[in-house]
């Protein structure tokens, strides 16, 4: 099991990993967004990887229409995931996640899901050149249920599920369920704690998430994977929490069965 943390896009991304070596985490889940983490310095990032032995998970735009129902807005998209996989790829990363997309218009609704497996399966072709597998992040309705994950999963050969424990608390399925019945397809998992209703990115313990199911419903799958901690605050308090948060997840992956 590996932990990381992902970089403020807020923030220089370089500043961010930085700080993430000092810090003594194992990877970097490196978002590329505005306002400060669009454009990455490669060979200036690889270099302060290089020192702290750290490794990237590719984190996407979750704001990037993909799916919309208009070629040329899919197009320039494709585009930009391109782009991003070309860095990721660059940097060593093996994974690339990706959001839902939620645009549609309204009377496109009930075709949401297949605009969404339609724009994954160009998203996993394009990926593919560039050795990465490209994991689909669970969210809101109705990416937030297994049924939904099943149709997708099954559609995109090659796709994968990135299991986010923090927006599983507040969806329709939880995390239990995820990991029971799509555990095999689990790459990538982000780990932040909220209080059932919205994704509140807080520090583990401080919200309503059973962290010690959390890690069991993992080892039961025998998940081993990377586990990201999003976890964002001001900060005075961000080495603290990002600390506390990490030592909690050590400690029950220790203890658990």
């Amino acid at each position: 099991m590996k932990i990381g943390m992902m970089n403020n896009p807020s923030e220089s991304i370089c500043d961010e990993a930085e700080f993430c070596g000092q810090s003594g985490f194992d990877f970097l889940d490196l978002t590329i967004e505005g306002p400060k983490a669009a454009e990455v310095d490669i060979p200036r990032l690889r270099s302060i990887l290089d020192a702290y032995g750290m490794f990237v998970v590719g984190h996407t735009d979750p704001c990037l229409p993909h799916a919309y129902p208009n070629p040329e807005i899919r197009k320039a998209c494709l585009l930009e995931l391109k782009r991003c996989a070309a860095i990721f790829s660059a940097l060593g990363a093996s994974v690339m996640n990706i959001h839902p997309c939620y645009f549609c218009p309204p009377a496109m609704r009930a075709d949401l899901v297949a605009f969404n497996i339609e724009s994954l399966r160009s998203i996993v072709e394009m990926a593919s050149p560039y050795g990465l597998a490209v994991a689909v992040e669970n969210y809101q309705a109705p990416f937030d249920r297994v049924s939904t994950f099943s149709e997708i999963l099954e559609a995109v050969p090659g796709l994968h599920l990135h299991l986010d424990f923090g927006h599983a608390n507040f969806g329709m399925d939880n995390h239990r369920v995820f990991c029971r019945e799509l555990g095999g397809t689990i790459r990538h998992v982000h780990f932040s704690d909220n209080r059932s209703r919205a994704d509140d990115h807080m520090p583990l313990g401080v919200g309503t998430v059973d962290w010690e199911d959390a890690v069991d419903s993992l080892k039961a799958i025998g998940y081993d994977g990377t586990i990201t901690l999003e976890v964002f605050c001001n900060k005075t308090m961000r080495c603290a929490y990002l600390d506390l948060s990490r030592r909690l997840i050590q400690d029950l992956w220790r203890a658990g069965s």
